[in-house]
């Protein structure tokens, strides 16, 4: 079956991926409306599915609330391409050097478990508050999703590719940036896009724990522990948070699709 078959059957399989989840998404909405307006649950603690959706069009356009915004995209931003900048070199050194691998796993195996959230005491003592303790902590969380991404890419590289081109006298280095780096590239983009996810989760995590300063976080900290606690501007910054995290994910998946095409076809076109 050819490349163009594969890819043409993968299109509307796409688009009825999306209209399931679209149906899924308004299926959800309709049952925290129904619970809230029925009495199933208080619409102190869940408002309807109208009035989080009304509140978050509102807050679009308050200056307040996208300051907010824009610290969390920014903390987010930098975490992240401070993460893939460190990440990808450090994966294909450990993931190309068999003995620096071999002497650093059990540091790596030891600091990736630890939650980072549990480090914001010390990197606030260490360093401070503010968008330095967000970045730290985000770069720290999307580190691991990248490096062993990274690291996996390359052990799937084909051998044969790689001999073949030692044959023509390459050195190692060539070898990697020629062979091993465009191989798995794949799984590096794969690796970014799930440490987005991380990250946004991080930087919003961080500013609710430290409660202060800028940052969605920090309205929905503020907005739950106001008397009494404002649930739609919570519900309705969590909506912002979901939403933008959504847009995030498909804007990476189609950069992926586009720039590797080849191998989401060899996928069977899988997102």
């Amino acid at each position: 079956m050819s490349t163009q078959t594969l890819a043409a059957r993968a299109r509307p399989a796409a688009a009825t991926r999306w209209s399931r989840r679209a149906a899924g998404a308004l299926a959800f909405a309709a049952l925290i409306e129904l619970a809230a307006r029925t009495g199933l649950a208080d619409p102190k603690f869940l408002p309807p599915a109208t009035e989080i959706v009304g509140r978050a069009v509102t807050l679009a356009f308050d200056p307040a609330f996208g300051a907010h915004a824009l610290t969390s995209l920014l903390a987010w931003a930098i975490g992240l391409g401070l993460a893939t900048l460190i990440a990808v070199p450090l994966g294909l050194l450990l993931g190309s050097v068999p003995i620096v691998d071999a002497a650093t796993r059990s540091v790596v195996e030891f600091l990736r478990p630890i939650p980072s959230v549990a480090l914001i005491p010390l990197v606030a003592l260490v360093i401070g508050t503010g968008l330095q303790l967000r970045v730290t902590l985000v770069v720290y969380a999307s580190l691991w999703p990248i490096l062993y991404n990274t690291m996996y890419g390359l052990r799937g590289v084909d051998p044969l590719a790689k001999e073949s081109l030692r044959s023509y006298g390459f050195g190692p280095l060539a070898v990697l940036l020629r062979v091993s780096l465009p191989s798995s590239a794949p799984f590096i983009a794969t690796g970014i896009r799930l440490a987005a996810g991380v990250a946004l989760i991080l930087t919003v995590s961080t500013e609710i724990v430290a409660g202060r300063g800028e940052g969605i976080g920090v309205f929905i900290f503020f907005a739950g522990i106001a008397v009494p606690a404002r649930m739609t501007d919570i519900l309705a910054g969590v909506f912002w948070v979901g939403l933008f995290g959504v847009l995030v994910n498909a804007l990476l998946v189609a950069a992926e699709r586009r720039a590797f095409r080849w191998h989401h076809v060899r996928l069977g076109g899988r997102a």
